[in-house]
């Protein structure tokens, strides 16, 4: 029996010794130990100003530098009698006056240009240094600013103070960001005119997401208003943070969102008028 046993027990100390080096090779490519500290996740590519007309359309934040004041305007790719049409609330006049002259908008290679009536340069925006905003100087010096909207929205991790956070609290689920804002919820509307209540309704018709077209709106009968019975909106549309009404004839009127729910015609001129949703 130890004739048999002797070479069984040298075959297996040669194998064993074969295995050697292997073992050394896995321990030295084997992967370190986790130190506990994620690996960093690429940072998402930021938003860039637009270099083209049609990018150039939509909405912006204009601001005054150095300041709380501040105006959403809308760009639109349509043309005007001074320059290409611009859209912003009767509040923005009061709170950046150099707005009271502004008539229009142009897009040239090297920014934006705010024109008065006779499409003349009031604010000529060109490329600040960052290159995620456009600065322009007023004739009476004060400096400006204007940000694409959903470059404004967004704030870098780093502006934000960091707070201490709690056991308990860490523990609990991060809340869902805020939803984008939506357009006005198909149904039953009434029009508001100045101090006179629900002096019209509206139904607004759900949009088909697949059509071009606008989707209809139908005025109900017994509306006590001659100017809106004329206008007699027969489409809806929301885009770019407008709700757009289009009469029979082809005109349309445009109204923005207001805090509390309701849409205000824009820009504000003349008397009031206020749409906002009723139940049946």
């Amino acid at each position: 029996m130890r004739l048999f046993e002797v070479p069984r027990l040298r075959s297996a100390s040669l194998a064993l010794v074969a295995l050697l080096p292997l073992a050394a090779a896995a321990q030295e490519t084997a992967p370190p130990p986790d130190s506990g500290t994620p690996a960093p996740l690429p940072s998402a590519l930021p938003a860039t100003l637009p270099d083209t007309l049609a990018g150039a359309a939509g909405s912006w934040d204009l601001a005054i530098a150095g300041g709380q004041r501040r105006c959403v305007l809308t760009l639109s790719a349509d043309s005007g009698p001074a320059g290409r049409i611009v859209r912003f609330p009767a509040g923005c006049r009061r709170a950046l006056p150099v707005m009271a002259g502004i008539a229009g908008w142009l897009y040239a290679e090297d920014g934006i240009r705010l024109v008065d009536t006779n499409v003349r340069p009031i604010l000529a925006f060109t490329r600040e240094p960052d290159g995620r905003s456009l600065g322009a100087t007023a004739g009476s010096g004060e400096r400006y600013s204007l940000v694409p909207l959903q470059i404004a929205a967004m704030r870098p991790a780093s502006e934000t103070p960091a707070s201490p956070v709690s056991p308990a609290a860490a523990t609990e689920p991060a809340a869902a960001p805020a939803p984008p804002p939506e357009g006005p919820a198909p149904g039953l509307y009434a029009l508001d005119r100045a101090t006179q209540k629900d002096i019209c309704r509206l139904e607004l018709s759900p949009p088909d997401a697949a059509a071009k077209e606008m989707a209809p709106v139908r005025l109900l009968p017994g509306c006590r208003d001659s100017g809106i019975t004329v206008f007699d909106p027969t489409g809806w549309r929301f885009a770019a943070g407008h709700l757009t009404l289009k009469a029979r004839r082809g005109h349309a009127v445009n109204l923005v969102a207001l805090p509390d729910g309701r849409w205000r015609r824009d820009p504000d001129v003349g008397v009031t008028l206020v749409l906002r949703k009723v139940e049946p």
